[in-house]
């Protein structure tokens, strides 16, 4: 059986200016929380998905300051432009950089949480490129302008292909 994603624990040092960020913003429910096994330490859990209990949990017990050192990113699919957009209008009134980034196959905007962990946020485009691959991506274009851009811009890079053609022929090597 093949593995899939369910969920991330971050250890965090603000839980509350955390908690925030992650409901008020990115929309995130809190489903459950508790003390590990009865002791001082709280484990918080939040998603956004009916049939996960937890895509993200949390345990405020960091004590280093600055960025987290041992994650690059965690990365959240979404079903489409219209989320992504979205997100992008919830992240404007932030005190939030915002890094739009296409990959050819992904239109990704990559973010920092309150306490430095990275986060990317991504919905599909119709194609498979050989990664890594990256150009920043106008958050302002409409969604027919920025359509033609990326095919243009990733037409000529290696492996661009439909990405049903890549899905299926990755199938047959993962059977």
């Amino acid at each position: 059986m093949a593995m899939t994603w369910s969920h991330v624990v971050l250890y965090v040092k603000d839980a509350d200016r955390m908690l925030d960020f992650y409901t008020r913003v990115l929309g995130f429910q809190i489903t459950d929380r508790g003390h590990i096994g009865g002791g001082p330490n709280e484990i918080i859990f939040l998603s956004q998905h009916p049939s996960e209990h937890h895509q993200v949990a949390m345990v405020p017990m960091r004590k280093d300051e600055g960025p987290s050192n041992s994650l690059a990113h965690i990365a959240f699919r979404l079903d489409g432009m219209s989320e992504l957009r979205g997100k992008i209008a919830a992240l404007q009134g932030e005190s939030v950089s915002m890094r739009p980034t296409t990959h050819g196959n992904t239109w990704s905007i990559y973010i920092q949480d309150p306490e430095q962990n990275g986060i990317e946020m991504f919905c599909d485009t119709p194609w498979h490129v050989t990664q890594p691959a990256g150009k920043e991506w106008d958050i302002n274009a409409d969604d027919a302008t920025l359509m033609a851009w990326t095919k243009q811009a990733f037409a000529e890079e290696p492996g661009f292909e439909a990405k049903e053609a890549f899905h299926s022929r990755l199938a047959e090597t993962l059977a």
